[in-house]
């Protein structure tokens, strides 16, 4: 039983783990130093929301890198295109459930100062927002029974050589 689960989640979780803390610090890193005017001050990135966009979006393609060629390697598609563009739109829902924690504590509850926005954007919405497209990316984007997945490919490969040898 255990190494049933282990195999279907647990093995997955903990890689995407890894590859969810790179992300982690490429989100928190390029939010914060965005800003903090790093990249230039009085521009639309340096508030918060613009921010929390530019940053999310960097590591959405990092994390899509490391998701696609290590954690559902096994799993990922032939149509690369497709797959990101459906790893993108489950990106863009978790950005919007960071994005509204961060503007429920900031502009709702008058938090704004940059703990607040830390706390609100990089702990809590990202708890919620990886929660949520750790289940959309293992059961739908990278689910092994994606007609166009490297396993189902092998899947039905094999059947067709054992059809053949029959």
């Amino acid at each position: 039983m255990f190494s049933y689960i282990y195999e279907r989640v647990v093995r997955y979780a903990l890689k995407f783990g890894v590859v969810g803390l790179v992300g982690y610090g490429i989100d928190v890193g390029i939010f914060n130093l965005l800003r903090l005017g790093s990249f230039g001050s009085d521009v639309w990135w340096q508030s918060p929301l613009g921010a929390k966009l530019v940053s999310v979006t960097l590591s959405t393609l990092a994390t899509w890198f490391g998701n696609r060629y290590w954690t559902f390697r096994e799993h990922r598609r032939r149509n690369f295109v497709l797959e990101l563009l459906e790893f993108a739109a489950i990106a863009v829902v978790g950005l919007g459930i960071s994005l509204f924690c961060l503007w429920i504590s900031h502009y709702v509850l008058g938090f704004n100062n940059l703990a607040a926005d830390n706390i609100s954007a990089n702990v809590i919405g990202l708890v919620l927002a990886t929660a949520f497209r750790f289940l959309m990316y293992r059961f739908w984007v990278y689910a092994p029974t994606r007609s166009d997945g490297h396993t189902a490919l092998k899947n039905k490969a094999a059947m067709a050589e054992t059809e053949r040898q029959a």
